[in-house]
């Protein structure tokens, strides 16, 4: 794949070149994207319990697959991947990376023993790497300013598709069919979407009179010229604190539902997955949706906004995993979930604003790096390790106090995101 010349178009330009309906048929499309990533991403999560006594390993290992093995290489590959995304043909891009993860995610189903299913996860984070910073870059181009925040809400949301499909659909496939097959069942739409996104997507930078943005720009660049950026540097703390702790919880929590809570995996799946849909879908909607509205008045909102979301979500998000009954769990986590979500699409649009159309892939990929390397990556593992040395002591509540550590990291995120509120104002570029 060869860089296109004339890399990128100015954003104002490029969005005029869309009508309305080409805009929402394109956000469309990497909604699918969006979603068949977050159920590769996710039904592992479920899947947990019965890969543990089949290959009868630990949390630790648990934690290891759901969490490092992914993160790994979709961490390291992210970075090169993102810097092509910036000059490059990101419609091809996203196609050729939803074809590598679905069938890495089909061999999944074949491994013989846990290695062999450690390897062809790694392989799933190695096509992964190509989606978000690509698609997020495109729907820049593809709206104006001032609907940004909105349209990278509603791509959120595919990860409510995603949670939906993966916990609720999962729990039931697995029950009635094994781990194997259900993967397998995950894995093969994706080359589906994959054909979607090829004759369908448009790359505006093969348009006409595109002028150059940032083919001049080397990495080493763009880098320094992020790391000069205060807000840059604190959203992108922030960002890998909050990866850390809604990674490094959440994909125990359906274990926490069957261990602790004593829920069946079909119910727990089930009803889990139905709440977090619910929540990703109010969240990212009315987040993004208030989050504009905000902004009109004074842009500092962009960070503003997911500094009080983050903060109200950290009551209700630890306050879950000291419940015992199901119903109430789903209620207390539905009201952190909906917190959490809506302040995610302001935390993306406050990082567009800063690091400048140059670099916007770029951007995205470093905080993808740390956020999936450390939180996606190191949190599951951490996780597990904790899980570990407390069920030593206190049995299966062990997990418990284990996933109360890891979440309480939300306070922390809150704090450093208002902080970056202070340097908005000098550091926006577009």
């Amino acid at each position: 794949m060869g860089a296109i010349a004339g890399a990128e178009l100015s954003t104002s330009d490029v969005s005029q070149r869309y009508t309305p309906m080409r805009r929402w048929i394109f956000l469309a499309v990497l909604f699918l994207v969006g979603t068949s990533s977050s159920v590769d991403r996710v039904v592992i999560s479920v899947l947990l319990e019965p890969i543990k006594h089949e290959f009868q390993v630990s949390d630790a290992e648990l934690g290891l697959l759901s969490g490092l093995s992914f993160a790994l290489l979709y961490s390291v590959l992210g970075l090169p991947i993102a810097r092509y995304a910036d000059r490059g043909d990101r419609k091809l891009l996203i196609t050729v990376a939803i074809s590598v993860w679905s069938v890495m995610t089909m061999l999944c189903a074949a491994a013989t023993g846990f290695w062999h299913l450690l390897a062809a996860r790694i392989g799933v984070g190695v096509g992964e790497a190509g989606a978000t910073p690509p698609s997020q870059s495109l729907i820049v181009d593809y709206f104006p300013a001032a609907m940004r925040a909105r349209a990278i809400g509603i791509f959120a949301t595919s990860g409510t598709a995603g949670y939906l499909v993966g916990l609720s659909i999962g729990s039931q496939l697995v029950t009635a069919f094994g781990w194997r097959v259900t993967l397998v069942a995950f894995g093969m739409p994706g080359l589906l979407i994959a054909a979607i996104v090829f004759f369908v997507l448009d790359e505006p930078r093969r348009q006409a009179g595109a002028k150059e943005a940032g083919a001049g720009e080397s990495f080493a660049v763009s880098i320094r010229k992020l790391a000069a950026k205060p807000a840059y540097v604190r959203l992108l703390i922030a960002s890998t604190l909050y990866s850390f702790a809604a990674y490094g919880s959440l994909v125990f929590v359906p274990s926490y539902l069957i261990r602790v809570v004593g829920s069946p995996i079909a119910t727990a799946g089930l009803y889990y997955g139905m709440s977090s849909a619910f929540a990703v879908l109010v969240g990212s909607l009315a987040g993004g949706w208030l989050c504009d509205v905000l902004v009109r008045r004074d842009r500092r909102w962009t960070a503003w906004f997911p500094a009080i979301g983050f903060g109200l979500a950290a009551v209700p998000c630890m306050a879950m995993f000291l419940i015992d009954d199901l119903t109430w769990f789903l209620v207390v986590s539905t009201i952190g979930g909906v917190l959490l979500y809506a302040s995610l699409p302001a935390s993306f649009a406050a990082i567009h604003a800063v690091c400048g159309s140059a670099r916007r892939a770029t951007a995205i990929a470093i905080m993808l790096f740390f956020g999936n390397l450390l939180g996606f990556g190191v949190g599951p593992v951490a996780t597990g390790a904790l899980s570990d040395m407390f069920s030593a002591a206190h049995g299966p509540a062990g997990l418990r106090y284990a996933l109360l550590i890891v979440m309480s990291l939300t306070i922390p995120t809150a704090i450093i995101t208002f902080l970056a509120a202070r340097h908005m104002s000098a550091d926006m570029e577009d």
